[in-house]
């Protein structure tokens, strides 16, 4: 009998899962590593090719979704139906810590390590064009450098991950009973044509290969950097092996929190995280150049405000479709990036938002979430500019080539209890990308299940992007540099995808205000 119902249950939770969508997403995920072994010189042609016409082509269109998108979200929260709660429950499912925490940790990855150390320095060396010619006036640049970090990894980027889809997300789930996943961001649109054939699952897939896209890139990277990093403090070899160890050791962590599902692996490993970012800022601000630091967050932060529309707009001699140039590989492709991840993430955040009002999560996306990360990277970044103006060349020479491992370690060594807390930055880089790794295996799995996802299918997808990016890593950090640049050209249909949140999202506050 026990065994009959066993089998029973299994059955019943396969038919749950949509299966052409996992057939589609697992084919071409398989497609693309044999294409990265096989020819990985042909690989990277496409790959380019497609990134440069994404680039050029949508480059515009993605800095006006991000602008209308983070607008919009504040023009919601006046709405009298922004204090309408979703998801059914009248009170939130997490505490403000906790929820704020998972999200947080979710986006950050490592690009809340290693970019937050590595693009303020970059802008810095090197001014970007809308502040022209600071050489000579290191307190302009300075300022310049955090004020475009500030755009990549601001309002803009944080909105689009969940400020508008979010409300769309809850409201068709919740509360008409609609699928949790990306395809009913087109309900509006298609009405039931995107929720069954062919559209439902071209939009579900690309949103999911560009998730994968998205995450496997930090893990691959991971394991380079983790590598590097026990190279430069124990002198431990930086070999492929050593590079499996950390991504093996990875997988493990971050599986083990998918399976136990949000509220418990997901939540206290976001918990955590926080936790040590925490600790790492108090002794960073009080051991490395505090009042330099504070200046220059505030130094900043007003010129990142004074200039937010230029900055946001900006497209130098690119003009409508010319040759992005720096723009791509700077704004263009962390826009590509985080509208890769939007319909995913609005995903996680719709799971555990239940209970919050509309206005809350705009509030907590496009104004808190933001600040507490533009002053992160200036803990980190704006020390790396600091230490540089004494000591030239302290950083800026090992982290010459955007050399973002190098550039991290030579800022932490800078500081007292250099190895220490080079250590700690490596225990953070592993936990943030754990964080982001077991939440989108979690999303993953979630949209393509009818109800809750089984623990086998989040298991399954963990370990297929740990997977991944061990077959990428051992063709080099060409492989996975390729992967990353891949989220810009499959975020092309994704950001197809979120232009109804711009009228719907709207609508819904509207209505739930004349309740």
């Amino acid at each position: 009998m026990t065994d009959t119902s066993a089998a029973g249950g299994l059955a019943e939770r396969f038919r749950r899962i949509d299966k052409p969508l996992l057939a589609v997403t697992g084919a071409f995920i398989a497609l693309f590593c044999a294409l990265a072994l096989i020819d990985i010189e042909t690989l990277s042609s496409l790959i380019d090719s497609g990134f440069g016409a994404a680039a050029r082509y949508f480059g515009l269109y993605w800095q006006l979704l991000l602008l209308a998108t983070f607008l919009i979200g504040l023009a919601i929260c006046v709405f009298p139906g922004a204090k309408a709660r979703l998801g059914n429950l009248d009170i939130p499912e997490f505490s403000a810590f906790q929820w704020g925490s998972m999200i947080m940790c979710t986006l950050l990855a490592g690009g809340g390590v290693f970019w937050a150390a590595g693009e303020p320095i970059a802008h810095y060396l090197s001014t970007p064009a809308l502040f022209g010619d600071l050489s000579g006036q290191p307190d302009a640049r300075a300022d310049a450098a955090l004020a475009q970090a500030f755009l990549h990894w601001g309002f803009l980027a944080w909105a689009i991950l969940g400020a508008l889809s979010t409300i769309m997300l809850m409201h068709y789930h919740y509360g008409k009973g609609l699928p949790l996943a990306p395809r009913t961001l087109l309900y509006p649109v298609f009405g039931d044509r995107a929720l069954s054939g062919p559209l439902g699952l071209v939009a579900d897939a690309c949103c999911i290969i560009s998730v994968v896209a998205g995450t496997v890139g930090p893990i691959g990277f991971l394991g380079l950097q983790m590598a590097y990093g026990l190279n430069v403090l124990f002198d431990i070899p930086n070999t492929l092996t050593t590079q499996a160890v950390v991504i093996l050791s990875l997988v493990g962590v971050y599986s083990i929190s998918a399976v136990t599902g949000l509220a418990k692996g997901i939540k206290y490993l976001s918990q955590f995280n926080v936790i040590l970012v925490f600790v790492l800022l108090v002794f960073m601000l009080l051991a490395g150049p505090t009042a330099s630091i504070l200046g220059d967050f505030a130094g900043g932060f007003s010129t990142y405000i004074s200039n937010f529309f230029s900055l946001a707009l900006f497209r130098g001699e690119a003009g409508v479709f010319g040759d992005p140039g720096w723009l791509g590989w700077w704004t263009v492709f962390f826009w590509g990036w985080f509208i890769g991840y939007g319909p995913l993430m609005a995903i996680f955040i719709a799971r555990i938002s239940r209970g919050r009002s509309i206005r809350s999560i705009i509030l907590m996306l496009s104004i808190v979430a933001p600040i507490v990360t533009n002053f992160w990277f200036t803990i980190i970044g704006g020390s790396g500019i600091a230490f540089e103006q004494m000591d030239p060349g302290v950083i800026s020479e090992p982290f010459d080539g955007l050399n973002l491992e190098a550039g991290l370690f030579a800022i932490t060594q800078t500081f007292p209890a250099g190895i220490v807390l080079s250590i700690a930055f490596l225990v953070l880089t592993m936990a943030f990308v754990a964080t982001t790794s077991d939440s989108m295996s979690y999303v993953i799995a979630q949209a393509m299940s009818d109800g809750a996802p089984s623990t086998a299918l989040r298991a399954f997808w963990g370990l297929t992007m740990g997977a991944m990016a061990l077959i990428l890593i051992s063709i080099g950090a060409g492989g996975v540099g390729k992967l990353q640049s891949f989220i810009v050209v499959t975020a092309v249909p994704v950001s197809l995808i979120l232009l109804p949140t711009l009228w719907d999202a709207p609508r819904i506050a509207w209505a739930a205000g004349r309740r």
